[in-house]
């Protein structure tokens, strides 16, 4: 993807099961369960890179002194810093670690990850992050307030860690009365509250309450270790055990390559299903909420997790496999005079999946390396027309490897968001090359609804593919549609996606020739067409990934479809101001 999106976030815990002084003994440090961590996050650096942050807990430390330790640091050097400040003191058995990347427009040290809400009761002190975002953060707030409680802020995170320390203290509370009505006394009530603590029930009244895509971690000062993944399964997690640790993390390869594991060693937190590891070690596999309607993500699938996955590699190849019939056809089965290439990075192994197909037709095809992309250029200058066009430096193109005016250049990227980063840099670039035909092909179809679940595409208007649509419609005198969606959206923003309705009079290739249009820079020399994946196509890639709400208005959840009927009403009320 040429345009970075921002993606949130990326977790990872450990959680050592013998006594320290076993892996000093075997493994000759300290660090150990740091170690691991820090490995576990450097491996998830994809997934974040504003902000970093992480948790420790010790069991053994004695009252007077720090049992949770919590460092945080801003930058893409963050996972650094932190572990910089790293000391023996801070050993312990629990650790939690957070990458982030906001897609609120919320900076500063102190959005990130993780948060501490504190008591002088370890059992009450609770340590919380994540991978989510939510949907119907309102909603909860008001619960809460109508329940008597007073948050001090209503971003998701502060929501989440109020709500679920709430429901601990009660937990806790209700332990403590057990106890004393059993005749215990002093720290037997404090030893009994926190061996008979249930984490599954704090979160069995709490997260029903929340809408959205979360992978929601935790740690308790006394010992309890939890993750809990929404019940459509749209955000991702993984574990594995043994009888030296638990892990979990946002992607299963980092679990296989920091652990030195085979695939099938580790296992996929299911949709619902809460991962909890009690104070004395045990684990267990809990269904904190029915499992609703399977809706796991399929961008994490084309862009955001590492390819190095053993499905994820295989995926992204079947993306570009199965659109070797559309570029044929593109470029008028002209596979002699065409050179094949892609970009960005991300968009690698779907290209090896396209020019696989094409090879399976005709053995000899033009692969170049056409597009370098240089270094993150910064300008003191601050005039928009001349930074766009300092921006469009930061590709370069290989000169030489097409012949000029006779050769079709077909390159595949993984999605096609916003598109300018294609009109303002990249078709011009490819254009000094004097190809006869551009063909740019996403291996992902159009992206025509924003995300509401963890990624930074909450605004219809950013989208090309909304864009060329509303433009279709206004030229082709259906402005009706326009108006007639709007007051849908207002009189019943609940029901349904009303914003289908925009893209429903044309076909996904007109769409396609329209986009082609709009991000065609002017004095273009070649010709350019746009190759998108069919939804089809994308679930015959993904079979196991069906949450496809970005390219189809399918959301799972209530708060997804309020969402995005409330967006267009703010995209026609910014237009009338």
């Amino acid at each position: 993807m040429m345009e970075e999106l921002k993606h949130e976030c990326g977790v990872a815990m450990v959680r050592l099961l013998k006594p320290l002084d076993y892996y000093r003994q075997k493994f000759g440090s300290w660090s150990y369960g740091f170690s691991k961590l820090y490995l576990m996050m450097e491996k998830q650096h994809n997934r974040g890179q504003e902000g970093a942050g992480l948790a420790s807990v010790c069991l053994d430390a004695p009252a007077g002194t720090e049992y949770m330790h919590r460092e945080k640091a801003e930058g893409s050097q963050a996972i650094k810093e932190i572990f910089s400040r790293i000391t023996p003191k801070m050993a312990g058995q629990l650790y939690m670690g957070h990458l982030r990347y906001s897609t609120t427009g919320k900076g500063g040290l102190m959005n990130v990850h993780p948060f501490v809400r504190r008591s002088n009761w370890r059992s009450k002190t609770l340590c919380l992050c994540g991978n989510f975002n939510m949907t119907n953060i309102d909603e909860v707030f008001r619960y809460m307030t109508r329940q008597g409680q007073s948050p001090r802020s209503n971003s998701d995170t502060h929501i989440a860690l109020d709500l679920i320390g709430h429901r601990l203290d009660r937990e806790v509370e209700h332990c403590y009365q057990e106890a004393v009505a059993q005749g215990l006394q002093m720290q037997d009530i404090t030893r009994y509250t926190e061996q008979h603590l249930s984490m599954a029930a704090v979160l069995k009244a709490t997260m029903p309450l929340f809408d959205g895509g979360y992978v929601m971690c935790g740690l308790t000062g006394s010992g309890e270790m939890f993750a809990v993944r929404d019940p459509w399964g749209i955000r991702p997690a993984f574990y594995y055990a043994d009888n030296e640790v638990v892990v979990v993390a946002s992607e299963r390869p980092v679990i296989q390559t920091c652990f030195d594991l085979d695939a099938a060693a580790v296992m996929e937190l299911q949709p619902g299903q809460g991962l909890m590891v009690h104070q004395n070690g045990m684990m267990s596999l809990e269904q904190i909420m029915p499992m609703r309607q399977h809706c796991a993500c399929s961008f994490e699938r084309i862009y955001f997790s590492r390819g190095s996955d053993l499905d994820i590699y295989q995926e992204r190849k079947q993306l570009g496999r199965q659109l070797t019939s559309s570029i044929l056809q593109a470029i008028d089965g002209d596979v002699a005079n065409t050179v094949f290439s892609y970009i960005p990075n991300t968009a690698e192994v779907a290209f090896y999946g396209m020019t696989d197909g094409l090879r399976r037709l005709f053995p000899s095809v033009r692969v170049e390396k056409v597009v370098w992309k240089d270094i993150k250029m910064r300008t003191f200058i601050t005039e928009d027309a001349e930074r766009r066009d300092m921006a469009a430096h930061v590709y370069d193109v290989s000169y030489g490897s097409l012949r000029p005016h006779q050769d079709n250049l077909v390159v595949i990227d993984d999605s096609i968001v916003r598109g300018t980063t294609l009109h303002e840099s990249i078709l011009r670039i490819l254009d000094r090359l004097h190809p006869k035909k551009i063909v740019m092909v996403s291996s992902a179809p159009q992206i025509r609804y924003p995300d509401y679940y963890g990624i930074d595409m909450s605004h219809l208007e950013e989208l090309c593919a909304f864009r060329a649509a509303i433009a279709m419609l206004n030229e082709r005198g259906m402005q009706h549609v326009i108006h007639d969606t709007y007051r849908a959206c207002l009189e019943d923003a609940s029901s349904r996606n009303h914003v289908q309705a925009i893209y429903a009079p044309f076909s996904a290739e007109e769409i396609g020739d329209k986009i082609a249009e709009m991000l065609c820079p002017d004095g273009m020399e070649a010709k350019v067409q746009l190759v998108f994946q069919s939804i089809e196509g994308l679930h015959n890639a993904c079979p196991n990934h069906r949450g496809d709400w970005y390219f189809t208005g399918n959301y799972p959840t209530p708060g997804g479809v309020l969402m995005v009927n409330r967006a267009f009403v703010n995209f026609m009320e910014s237009i009338d101001r």
